[in-house]
């Protein structure tokens, strides 16, 4: 692995706990606005950014109340949602297109953390479902635009 890859993963992972640990009472609840997700968009630019995301779920998810429950669903998560992101993106060019589907992937996808919190905290699954969806939805939906803005000064693509 070259330097600039672990670097700039450690960096986005780094980015990601201090942001979920800045809203950590928002990010771990049946209503969820983990601000930190915003980086999921990431990956619209380059799938390599992927990597650094689910590290950082991780180290975030270690200090959720919910335990490994969190360890297991929420990485899980990330991982199947942004694997299907990934494959997406093979057909998909159109950089707007690709955060809009993005955001609502993750919004459907959100079912795995309302079974999560179905089995861990006995909240109702549907109704929880369309919460912690409706706060995924609001952080991708605000994120898009501003992940967009980021990388035309930033040119993400070409970072890692």
């Amino acid at each position: 692995m070259k330097v600039k890859f672990l670097a700039t993963s450690g960096i986005i992972a780094a980015l990601y706990i201090a942001v979920t640990m800045l809203v950590a009472p928002f990010g771990f609840t049946e209503v969820q606005f983990r601000v930190s997700e915003m980086f999921n968009h990431l990956v619209a630019f380059n799938p390599r950014f992927a990597v650094g995301i689910i590290i950082g779920v991780f180290i975030s998810n270690l200090f959720s109340p919910l335990g490994v429950y969190d360890l297991v669903f929420g990485v899980g998560h990330s991982v199947i949602t942004l694997s299907l992101f990934i494959l997406i993106c093979k057909f998909v060019k159109n950089i707007w297109a690709r955060l809009i589907i993005n955001t609502l992937l993750f919004t459907c996808t959100m079912f795995i953390i309302a079974f999560e919190l179905n089995l861990a905290l006995e909240l109702p699954f549907l109704w929880t479902w369309l919460t912690v969806a409706v706060g995924e939805f609001v952080v991708l939906a605000v994120g898009a635009p501003i992940m967009y803005a980021l990388n035309k000064r930033l040119n993400f693509k070409n970072l890692i």
